[in-house]
């Protein structure tokens, strides 16, 4: 997640693009179908726990991920109840991409969601805990500010495939888009094209920020360890010069040198060495990937085969317009 509000406002431009596809039990709209993915859906072979401090709030919080049955899909657990990780809870906020329901809010979710669509896992139940027993609002550890803890833990815990209440297996279902999606707000957009894989495009443009400056990055997930060797490892970036900006809107109070790549406009970046030349690039898609997995419904869909090309963050908005009704 880029820190830096260019890069990262979650607006409502995104959340309405995947609106428009969410999964629900019918099979396909004309922006998007679903199609059999000839693989079975998957869930974790055994319990993990991970624990950190939150990026914003700076608190602590411990999250444990667990086998879920086929169909449940991803949902979160606080406060014992059930948040789903669907666009439908999505809600606009600062620098992350945060799920509401019921009064109680789940912040920082995209990296943790990132790497469970990337790795496979279709079904999981995420249990988080605050530190403070009295908070409505949680949020996901921010680790190194990069997905790679989640990976490690996912690859820890083990993948198996699902079984329903009635121990039978399900065949997940992939979605498809069928036309040209196209999302525009200010200088932000994202567009999303019939393809027949997987691909994305990402682009950011810092002028005022030599060191980070313009980049482009394509990727498409090649192989099972694409995502663990491509685009976990980044980490969110933001520049030097808007820290107290953000610390004075509430925000970043958990962020250091230990859990972002922080860069000046002046001095380039102050805590090298970088893990990719476009490690910030990177990690744009990383976060799309998070945002985009909250299409997802009972195991199927998730990010869809397409071509999306995305320049600055609507991500959430793209979402709700690749919502099936």
């Amino acid at each position: 997640m880029s820190l830096s509000a260019a890069v990262k406002a979650k607006n409502s431009t995104l959340i309405s693009l995947m609106r428009l596809s969410s999964f629900s039990s019918a099979a396909s709209s004309s922006t998007v179908s679903l199609k059999p993915s000839g693989r079975l859906q998957q869930t974790l072979a055994a319990s993990v726990e991970v624990n950190g401090k939150a990026l914003h709030s700076g608190k602590l919080s411990t999250v444990k991920l667990l086998p879920a049955i086929a169909g449940a899909g991803r949902y979160f657990e606080f406060r014992s109840r059930s948040i789903p990780a669907s666009i439908e809870f999505a809600q606009e906020s600062p620098l992350c991409t945060t799920l509401l329901k019921d009064g109680l809010r789940i912040r920082t979710v995209e990296h943790l969601l990132s790497a469970l669509e990337a790795k496979g896992v279709d079904n999981c139940r995420i249990q988080i805990e605050s530190e403070s027993p009295d908070d409505r609002e949680v949020e996901v550890p921010i680790c190194d500010g990069s997905a790679k803890e989640w990976v490690d833990a996912i690859e820890k815990a083990g993948i198996n495939v699902a079984q329903n209440h009635g121990g039978e297996t399900v065949e997940k279902m992939v979605a498809y888009v069928n036309k040209p999606v196209y999302v525009r707000k200010n200088d932000s957009f994202v567009a999303v094209f019939p393809d027949l894989e997987t691909r994305i495009t990402c682009g950011i443009d810092f002028a005022q920020v030599p060191a980070i400056g313009c980049q482009w990055f394509s990727w498409k997930p090649e192989h099972d360890s694409s995502f663990a060797k491509d685009i976990a490892p980044s980490r969110t970036f933001c520049v030097y010069e808007e820290v107290e900006k953000m610390r004075e809107a509430g925000l970043i109070k958990g962020g250091s040198l230990d859990n972002a790549i922080v860069c000046s406009a002046e001095h380039g970046w102050m805590n090298p060495p970088l893990r990719f030349d476009n490690e910030a690039c990177r990690h744009k898609i990383l976060d799309l990937i998070g945002d985009l997995s909250l299409v997802a419904q009972g195991g199927n869909g998730g990010f869809p085969v397409a071509h999306i090309v995305a320049g600055h963050a609507l991500h959430t908005e793209l979402a709700r317009h690749l919502t099936i009704d």
